[in-house]
């Protein structure tokens, strides 16, 4: 891909926070594209101050594919029980494409994910005048079940 073609879309926010998550993102998946496999890279900061990263890995059967978000917070669940503050995500684009990553929200699956995990995250969207909500704006009536005890499902 034309690596040095595609500016980083972090460029574009204030935020030192958000910046860096963005920037996070950027460099796994611009380091990391494959067409057809991996799309998209996912950071998420936790209360350590430390970021864990994530990335899409597609499969030829959809179900079966894994969501950058998601792996994201296995990585961070991999090395810490610090609350997750925030998660951005980054999607790079094909060859076929202009020459523009852009800041995703996280698929719907993802924000239940999230939210059940850490109900308190917020996201970075691609606004950078108003880029950090919590994620539970964007899943106003999240499901909630029987699984596990109510409080660990509320934001």
């Amino acid at each position: 891909m034309r690596d040095e073609e595609v500016p980083n879309p972090a460029s574009g926010y204030t935020d030192p926070i958000v910046r860096d998550l963005v920037a996070a993102a950027f460099e796994t998946i611009r380091d990391r594209y494959v067409l057809a496999r991996h799309q998209i890279a996912a950071a998420v900061l936790d209360a350590d101050g430390r970021v864990h990263l994530g990335l899409h890995v597609d499969a030829m059967v959809g179900r079966a594919a894994v969501c950058a978000e998601a792996g994201a917070l296995s990585a961070a669940r991999l090395v810490t029980s610090a609350s997750l503050l925030a998660v951005a995500a980054v999607r790079f684009p094909k060859p076929t494409e202009p020459p523009l990553a852009r800041v995703v929200p996280p698929c719907g699956l993802c924000r239940e994910l999230l939210l059940d995990h850490a109900p308190h995250i917020s996201v970075v969207l691609p606004h950078p005048e108003d880029p950090l909500i919590p994620l539970a704006c964007l899943l106003p009536h999240k499901y909630v079940g029987t699984k596990w005890p109510a409080p660990l499902t509320q934001p």
